[in-house]
């Protein structure tokens, strides 16, 4: 479990760290090509598919989560590749697409406040809180209010920013979560044996 858990964060890590990254640029940089800035959303969503993918492959347990990494994998996967290979009829559509990945990310952050709560975690509510502005910006970004090109590139720049650092706080949490699992349930096998 420990074992899967690392390189779950790995992915989530560099995927938020890819997020940052890009949301940086498009904050700073409005100006830039759309098209450049399409083909880059489509890039980090192959990748981000393509680890999620790898996840599946590598650290297949059988549970919901494993299953859940293989539907987003190819999903994103689909998305992104579509993105780099049609990028002039895309750009009309980055918006909703940027979007309904935002969802997606939203409602995986919703899973994991509720692992948190499960595991007794007090600030689970946080996690909870998070996914659900990031559902909100999403949806958001689904009926695209901006009329503005720059300001509608800003505004994926700033959420990008905001979603790889959620996601980074969320995993930190569960990571953290598990491992004081892990030594309460060591804690008490070492009474148990003690008692004998």
């Amino acid at each position: 479990m420990e074992h899967i858990l690392k390189k779950i964060k790995t992915n989530v890590i560099v995927s938020a760290f890819i997020c940052i990254a890009l949301g940086v640029i498009l904050v700073f940089w409005p100006g830039l090509s759309v098209k450049v800035v399409c083909m880059a959303i489509g890039a980090v969503l192959v990748i981000n598919g393509i680890s999620r993918l790898l996840n599946f492959i590598f650290g297949r347990d059988g549970s919901v989560f494993s299953q859940m990494n293989l539907v987003m994998g190819i999903i994103i996967t689909v998305i992104g590749g579509w993105i780099l290979l049609q990028p002039g009829t895309i750009i009309a559509m980055i918006p909703i697409l940027v979007g309904i990945i935002i969802v997606i990310h939203g409602i995986n952050n919703l899973q994991q406040s509720v692992s948190l709560c499960q595991n007794r975690y007090d600030k689970w509510w946080i996690a909870l809180l998070l996914g659900i502005i990031t559902i909100g910006f999403g949806v958001l970004l689904v009926f695209n209010p901006f009329a503005a090109v720059d300001t509608l590139i800003r505004f994926i720049g700033l959420f990008l920013i905001y979603d790889g650092a959620s996601d980074i706080w969320i995993m930190s949490r569960v990571s953290r979560n598990v491992k004081q699992a892990r030594q309460e349930m060591d804690a008490l096998t070492v009474d148990g044996k003690e008692i004998e």
